[in-house]
């Protein structure tokens, strides 16, 4: 629908960022249902951004340098935003460690995806995929924060992020021939 409309990918990508952004902003006052539901938001317009720019030719490599960048800064908003909801409202022990162990997981996860891809390929890193894809991390966010269960949500998330790290490692760790 949006390819017919002047709406850039560059765009859509700015638009899931701020609508990470209000959650952040949301979870800090204790909206915890709407900001809930504005991660899904976010996860479903970030969905849109590569799609829009293969349908209108749009597609480039700093559209796809911008979309990763901002999507790390989107996770990082919305773990901080759950991580200051669980130390404001839950009785949540090391919220803020919790927070920032989950914000380190998704950056790895990401940032060992990107490295799979350079050194094995993109046949590797699609095979090396993990255990839960950044859809379903931020619905499991999405899900905690409208339950009031941010901490719990980020605990288990980051640890299940921490194992697909840990996984993709070990997975690729066999020696691989070098061509020279």
């Amino acid at each position: 629908m949006l390819a017919r409309t002047p709406v850039t990918p560059n765009q859509v990508s700015v638009a899931a960022f701020l609508a990470a952004l209000g959650a952040l902003a949301l979870l800090a006052v204790g909206r915890n249902i709407e900001a809930g539901a504005l991660i899904q938001i976010s996860s479903v317009v970030d969905g849109v951004d590569g799609d829009l720019a293969r349908a209108k030719s749009m597609a480039s490599r700093f559209g796809g340098v911008f979309d990763a960048v901002l999507d790390r800064y989107a996770d990082a908003a919305i773990a901080g935003g759950m991580a200051w909801y669980a130390l404001e409202r839950e009785d949540a022990p090391g919220a803020l460690v919790v927070g920032f162990g989950a914000t380190v997981a998704f950056l790895l996860v990401s940032y060992s995806r990107a490295r799979l891809e350079r050194e094995g390929g993109m046949e590797a890193a699609s095979a090396l995929l993990g255990f839960a894809s950044r859809d379903v991390r931020l619905l499991a966010l999405a899900a905690g924060a409208a339950l009031g269960q941010a901490y719990w949500a980020l605990l288990v998330v980051g640890a299940v992020s921490y194992a697909t790290v840990a996984w993709r490692l070990w997975s690729f760790r066999r020696p691989r021939a070098v061509e020279p």
